[in-house]
């Protein structure tokens, strides 16, 4: 019987250590797209950890150029990690967008087509994939890709932004 309630004892303290030792991890991360930049796109991005498999943030990106449709995006996501690291490896992610594009608007009726360019402002949810990378120190290497639908512009069947994109290669710091 001492044996047994021995083994028990050892069992639980090295089990109650293991896993007091994988909870003590930093849980806030912050991060610039380096693709984004190369395009004239500024975009910023807060991630909390929730665990070390998910994690919740949000993203900002704003056009610094003329050419760029894409001229606002505030876009929060939920990430789930399948790394053996704590939030980091390969991730999948939900996101919804709020985003404001200049797009092109067709109007077919009877024997008169036009084009015309608008500012429009929409929401998208969305799906994405990516992986992350992290240094001891705490260098964030990260590079991901998404897709999302617009929902609710009155224009949606005939607009070129029925979808809409996201995806970058970014680097950050987790403290």
């Amino acid at each position: 019987m001492k044996k047994l309630l021995c083994s028990f004892l050892l069992f639980r303290f090295f089990s109650i250590a293991i896993a007091q030792e994988n909870t003590d991890f930093k849980r806030n991360e912050i991060k610039g797209n380096a693709l984004m930049l190369v395009f004239g796109n500024f975009e910023a991005t807060y991630e909390r950890l929730l665990n070390e498999e998910s994690g919740i943030g949000i993203s900002a990106g704003i056009s610094m150029v003329n050419d760029i449709e894409v001229k606002f995006a505030l876009t929060p996501y939920y990430r789930f990690y399948f790394g053996k690291k704590p939030a980091a490896g390969f991730f999948a992610e939900g996101f919804g967008m709020l985003n404001q594009v200049d797009d092109y608007v067709y109007d077919n009726s009877g024997t008169t087509y036009f084009e015309s360019r608008k500012t429009i402002t929409d929401f998208a949810f969305g799906i994405g994939v990516g992986s992350k990378w992290i240094s001891k120190r705490g260098v964030i290497f990260e590079i991901n890709a998404g897709i999302g639908r617009n929902l609710f512009s009155e224009y949606n069947d005939n607009r070129d932004y029925e979808f809409i994109g996201r995806g970058g290669i970014t680097v950050g710091y987790r403290f």
